[in-house]
């Protein structure tokens, strides 16, 4: 398929962080562009801001007539969408060309100098904060992110087209679809086993998607993983190493350590150690398109986060509210690790959503166990997304396994009353699911109390 020649591109799932980014990138460039959404959100409310039509209905009568071309028009899905969407019906029936958001990834990247972030955890942080280096360091970038990056405000940068930032997601072998000049895997935690079953398949996977760098490509590798690359790490023996680290007035400073030099009082300003390695590995890919590392190092200093990834939304002395998008064991460790160490002395109240049955069900007991490390747990019901329930598998029954007896199952409608109650300095919001909309309500609610 030749991208040129499409004029019309629909959406089905058009809400989702990665396939907004993609709409944004059509629209840029000129498109004819909408989309249908199960729901509205913010997303979609910018997405209309920018001049794309999105309803959230599935009928096909809703499908703008210009979008009933085959010849000129594309059809973008999400492997969330169910086989039953009669949008997607109506396009397979008729003869559309249909393709994934990954495989469009691909098409859009291959002709580029591509930088692909995968791993199960940290993809989002690690690839805004690479994206954020390139541009200062003035490369012409086109970058597509999982998240919101603070520094851009948006999901989607376009300063160039001779390079690429992409998320490589693992879901559905979706990254298979890329091929990558420079590539990291972060993490390779048993995730998705809805789709693969079990970890070595998951592994099978990330050493596939390592076979497909482009020849004479660089694979990143987070030290300990089993594959061969270019290996970084904290205080540990890698190619990329940071060490001396130090804490001032919630800011790291470090020595960053190359395989040629060694830069020191290097500044980061994200709290966690999972953090630290996000930035040491978008310092290490930007590494490679030539960007002088002083330069980067500077950058990281002005990196401003990601929404939704330990997210600061109050940061007084008596109150502090964050928010996470953690919703795998590992990330709930590493948000518990970060907000420990930057408030030692304070109590925690959480607040988890878990985000998928199948989810819940496989990682149950690693859930309880990262949870109860904190002081107060609030658990709401579990976000179904995709999935249809799974008899026995509830959030009561994840409650009942949290050896913590400061614990409690939550309605929404209660979520306010229950976190004033707590009375605990800071606070911190977690999941993948819808809870992320509840959270201008409480940073509202609480900085009225306060």
């Amino acid at each position: 398929m030749n991208l040129k020649d499409i004029q019309n591109v629909f959406f089905i799932g058009i809400g989702g962080i990665g396939m907004s980014a993609l709409a944004r990138y059509f629209k840029f460039i000129d498109k004819n562009v909408a989309g249908y959404d199960r729901v509205q959100s913010p997303i979609t409310d910018g997405l209309v801001e920018r001049g794309i039509e999105v309803h959230f209905e599935d009928s096909i009568a809703l499908i703008d007539e210009a979008f009933h071309s085959k010849d000129d028009t594309l059809v973008v899905f999400t492997p969330a969408v169910p086989e039953t969407h009669s949008q997607l019906g109506f396009f397979r029936k008729e003869g559309f060309q249909i393709k994934k958001r990954a495989e469009v990834l691909g098409l859009i990247t291959k002709d580029t100098f591509c930088f692909a972030v995968a791993g199960t955890h940290g993809k989002t942080t690690t690839s805004c904060i690479l994206a954020h280096l390139l541009k200062e360091c003035g490369m012409p970038i086109t970058a597509f992110l999982g998240g919101i990056s603070e520094n851009f405000g948006s999901n989607f940068l376009l300063e160039g087209t001779a390079f690429s930032v992409v998320e490589a997601d693992e879901f559905d072998r979706s990254f298979l679809h890329l091929s990558p000049d420079v590539a990291c895997i972060t993490s390779m935690d048993a995730d998705h086993l809805d789709i693969y079953g079990d970890q070595d398949e998951l592994h099978k996977s990330f050493r596939a998607f390592a076979g497909k760098l482009k020849s004479g490509g660089t694979l990143m590798v987070r030290n300990g993983l089993p594959l061969d690359g270019t290996t970084y790490g904290i205080e540990d023996e890698a190619e990329f190493i940071i060490e001396n680290i130090e804490i001032e007035h919630g800011t790291y400073i470090f020595d960053l350590v190359t395989p040629t030099e060694r830069l020191k009082k290097v500044r980061f300003n994200q709290p966690g150690r999972h953090n630290l390695l996000n930035g040491l590995a978008a310092f290490a890919m930007a590494v490679q398109a030539k960007c002088h590392p002083h330069r980067l190092a500077e950058a990281l200093d002005t990196f401003k986060g990601v929404q939704r990834r330990f997210s600061y939304q109050i940061k007084e002395n008596d109150l502090v509210f964050i928010d996470d998008y953690a919703h795998h064991p590992t990330e709930i460790n590493a948000v518990y690790q970060a907000v420990t160490e930057m408030y030692p002395q304070e109590e925690v109240t959480a607040v988890f959503q878990p985000h998928l049955f199948s989810r819940t069900r496989d990682f149950a007991d690693e859930f309880a166990k990262s949870l109860e490390r904190f002081t107060v747990i609030l658990l709401l019901e579990i976000y179904p997304a995709r999935e249809e329930p799974i008899d026995g598998v509830n959030s009561s029954w994840l409650l009942g396994k949290i050896k913590n007896p400061n614990k409690k199952l939550i309605g929404k409608s209660d979520l306010i009353k229950e976190i004033k109650k707590c009375k605990t300095k800071v606070l911190v919001t977690m999941g993948a699911g819808d809870i992320g909309l509840e959270v201008p309500r409480i940073k509202k609610e609480l900085a009225y109390a306060s």
